[in-house]
């Protein structure tokens, strides 16, 4: 089980300041090690929710303590899934997550939860309790391109996420998906994470570029907009 526990700000920037940023870290950054050929990867998440999409209503109502559960992978052919809780606890949010076997995620994909018990480490049975207790299920699919940049320096991360896509009609993160767009095809989002503080140098650039820091979640991008689609 891996957890870290950091500070993270969002922003939703346009194609052209994607760019400029882009170009200005990439100077004084390293780039992420799974980034490929093309200059990205794919980040698949499903996410699971309460019948009575409790995560989901108390991220729109600012809760100051709440929490998400996903099943993440990088694309169909991945081998393998984590299972992640996002808890968000004031500035800081603690990621923990679980690798898991691929023929084990898609038994949590199908809502046999049960298989979380062999792996026997706090973490897992903490998941196995809440998804169990509040009825948790698939919900929807976030599926996107992204972009790294790397520093050593208190654990900084910092990521350009776009063609950001989802469905509700598969939950099967480890096959095709038949997606809609749930943002402008000319906007991303950048993601600054780090521990304790952002070095002058890193934060200069950003502040260069972007002024506005805004609150911007790919799950309730997602479930908004499908409201809007009919899926057959």
């Amino acid at each position: 089980m891996n957890e870290v526990y950091r500070k993270e700000h969002k922003y939703l920037i346009s194609t052209t300041t994607f760019f400029e940023c882009k170009a200005a870290l990439s100077h004084i950054l390293q780039e992420d090690s799974h980034t490929k050929k093309y200059g990205f990867y794919e980040v698949r998440s499903l996410y699971f929710d309460s019948i009575d999409d409790r995560d989901y209503v108390e991220k729109l109502d600012g809760v100051e303590i709440r929490r998400k559960i996903r099943l993440r992978n990088y694309g169909a052919d991945s081998t393998f899934a984590l299972l992640e809780m996002k808890q968000k606890q004031g500035d800081y949010q603690k990621k923990r997550s679980l690798r898991l076997e691929k023929s084990d995620a898609l038994e949590l994909i199908s809502g046999n939860y049960t298989v979380l018990l062999k792996y026997n480490t706090p973490f897992a049975l903490e998941c196995y309790s809440i998804m169990n207790m509040y009825c948790y299920r698939p919900a929807t699919v976030v599926s996107y391109k992204r972009r790294a940049f790397l520093a050593k320096e208190n654990k900084i991360r910092i990521t350009f996420d776009y063609d950001i896509c989802a469905t509700e009609s598969s939950f099967n993160i480890f096959s095709d998906l038949n997606q809609f767009p749930v943002l402008d095809p000319y906007a991303s989002v950048l993601e600054v994470k780090y521990n304790g503080f952002l070095p002058s140098y890193i934060k200069d650039v950003i502040n260069s570029h972007i002024h506005t820091q805004v609150s911007v979640s790919k799950y309730c991008l997602a479930r908004k907009i499908s409201k809007h689609y009919v899926f057959i």
